[in-house]
């Protein structure tokens, strides 16, 4: 199929053809197809995801399907405060490559029975193509404000999700750590510590089994599972291949010439901070003034 263009800005896209999943993966056939493969998962007592243990896939399917718990990975680590802990346990799924160093996540290749199932939206070139990233969610469980350096399909194939986005020009207010935000209730804030945070314009979709989102690179994302829910995202590269790190297989370290920038905003400085204190605030200043007339988009509000 030709590339067809989409929108630099997130779309929910209904009634595309996305193969006999949307009928077939059901927890019975997923635990079937899917079998006792080892797989790492996120452990949770709260909506915010936590630990990370190892569990067959079929179990994981099942327990993060189920109502109410039988076993728990929580009360191993609290063992000390299970009854705080005992009635509730979320299991989140991000699927890896089969040597996260070296290998990219495809759920073709690491689940080659479900991955017959999908059918991928082609809005981009087969060779643009990155990773599929195979996705499971117990309800009520949370994946932080982020966001990614690649373009994004986000298939919700069974369950229901809220997502909250943030656009990049806000990044500012989010108070970030690397590609992640520090605000992790995005719907109750502190604003003590984020008093900017509320200046972000907040954007909210939600997704459907069938829907799939486009998320244009750099969007800020943070998801929440409404319901058991089984999902795929497909990445592909916006840019050029040769902007991207040839070392990332998640798809989350920033273009090479942007590395590279931060890395001589560091030494400058650095050299800045060699100079008495009223010439340090003048030059700095003057060099940010000088970044928003010649980085800042003419569009930025």
């Amino acid at each position: 199929m030709a590339e067809q263009r989409l929108p630099r800005k997130p779309l929910v896209l209904e009634g595309l053809d996305l193969g006999s999943c949307t009928s077939k993966w059901t927890v019975e056939y997923l635990s079937q197809v899917g079998g006792t493969k080892e797989v790492k998962i996120h452990v949770a007592a709260v909506a915010q995801m936590d630990f990370i243990k190892t569990l067959p896939f079929n179990k994981l399917v099942q327990r993060a399907a189920e109502q109410t718990h039988k076993e728990f990975f929580i009360s191993e680590i609290f063992e000390h405060q299970i009854k705080t802990f005992l009635y509730d346990e979320k299991y989140y799924l991000r699927s890896l490559g089969e040597d996260p160093r070296k290998d990219v996540a495809d759920i073709r290749q690491q689940f080659p029975a479900l991955g017959g199932d999908i059918t991928f939206p082609m809005f981009f070139r087969e060779e643009q193509f990155f990773s599929s990233v195979f996705r499971i969610s117990s309800p009520g469980l949370q994946l932080w404000t982020h966001y990614d350096v690649m373009d994004n399909f986000l298939i919700q194939v069974t369950g229901k999700k809220r997502i909250t986005l943030f656009n990049p020009q806000d990044a500012q207010y989010l108070y970030l750590s690397g590609s992640k935000s520090e605000v992790l209730n995005i719907d109750s804030p502190d604003l003590d510590k984020y008093p900017l945070f509320p200046k972000a314009r907040r954007y909210e979709c939600t997704l459907e089994a069938g829907d799939v989102l486009f998320i244009p690179a750099l969007w800020f994302h943070n998801v929440v599972s409404e319901e058991f829910g089984v999902g795929v995202n497909v990445f592909w590269k916006h840019l050029p291949s040769e902007c991207y790190d040839t070392t990332d297989t998640y798809g989350n370290k920033d273009p090479v010439a942007a590395s590279r920038a931060v890395q001589i905003l560091d030494r400058a400085l650095k050299t800045l901070a060699e100079l008495p204190e009223e010439y340090r605030d003048f030059y700095a200043r003057q060099m940010v003034l000088r970044i928003q007339d010649k980085a800042y988009s003419k569009n930025s509000e």
